[in-house]
């Protein structure tokens, strides 16, 4: 691990005090570090300022998400560029992590379910986000919605979800075939709400695989790393579930508290779809192949 004197200095002049810092290897996006005077000690990001959008963005999700007062998110101390280091900088509260317990998808089940439930500060009922943000390294474009109708859904993540995808996957030769599937699904997803069930805007996490969501000691559910927007539920709990399951007793739970619509399993897999789509984009290979094996089945 390695220390850094000029983080340092920018973590004294920004928050005060005398600051020491020690390289982490916590994320494969950006520089972690842990820092500390005396008995405070600070989760700190730091990227290149032309990268500054993307911390930027991240501090904006978790203040929602804290906001919101549903479920924990780490606080925001503060993020800010600093010029003489070249670096966007983000501070967090440093939080200590323990294996989940028993009650854990429980207690996680209700508070996700809550934060769903509650109607977002922002944009009226309409889909969307008050800015852009990242999923994984990817942009993340969030335009609002004309309205909060089903059909506003269904063109926003036409728009601003598979849209993007499909047009930067366009660029590669290899991917002719997913592109021309996804063509297909955008043209179908209108079938895909023909069963009833009416989105709403909800605050989302909007990455929520299991690497990033967490117990504290005393048994409470955090979640972090946010690509947050104003979108159908749904989505949430689709990601949830492609690279494996929410904790034991997290699904009764969260139906206690906001019951699934029965079509929910058949869109599960247009809500993949995105991420899917994100990880052809990024790691190509077999993801390319899954990625348009579930497009087809969307219209099958």
């Amino acid at each position: 691990m390695h220390t850094s004197a000029p983080l340092s200095h920018s973590l004294a002049a920004t928050l005060g005090g005398t600051w020491s810092v020690l390289r982490l290897h916590a994320s494969g996006f950006c520089a972690t570090w842990r820092a500390q005077q005396r008995g405070d000690v600070l989760f700190v990001k730091s990227l290149p300022l032309e990268q500054r959008d993307v911390l930027e963005a991240e501090a904006d999700g978790l203040a929602a998400l804290a906001a919101a007062g549903a479920i924990r998110a780490p606080s925001v101390i503060r993020c800010w560029r600093d010029a003489d280091l070249g670096e966007t900088v983000l501070a967090l509260e440093w939080l200590e992590f323990c294996a989940p317990d028993e009650g854990f998808g429980r207690r996680f089940g209700r508070a996700l379910a809550e934060l769903h439930r509650a109607t977002p500060q922002e944009g009226g009922g309409r889909f969307g986000w008050r800015r852009d943000n990242m999923i994984g390294a990817t942009p993340q474009r969030n335009r609002w919605s004309e309205g909060g109708t089903s059909a506003g859904w269904i063109d926003f993540f036409r728009r601003e979800r598979l849209e993007p995808m499909r047009n930067r996957l366009a660029a590669h030769a290899q991917s002719s075939a997913l592109v021309e599937a996804v063509d297909s699904a955008m043209a179908a997803l209108p079938a895909l709400f023909a069963d009833g069930h009416v989105p709403r805007a909800s605050l989302i996490h909007g990455d929520l695989w299991s690497g990033n969501w967490g117990m504290l000691p005393d048994g409470t559910p955090v979640i972090y790393d946010p690509a947050v927007s104003c979108s159908d539920h749904e989505a949430e709990l689709a990601m949830m579930e492609l690279f494996g399951q929410p904790p034991p007793g997290f699904w009764n739970a969260y139906a206690d508290e906001l019951p699934l619509h029965d079509g929910y399993a058949h869109r599960r897999d247009l809500y993949q779809l995105y991420h899917l789509l994100n990880h052809a984009l990024l790691f190509g290979g077999g993801y390319i192949r899954q990625a348009t094996e579930v497009a087809r089945s969307l219209v099958r």
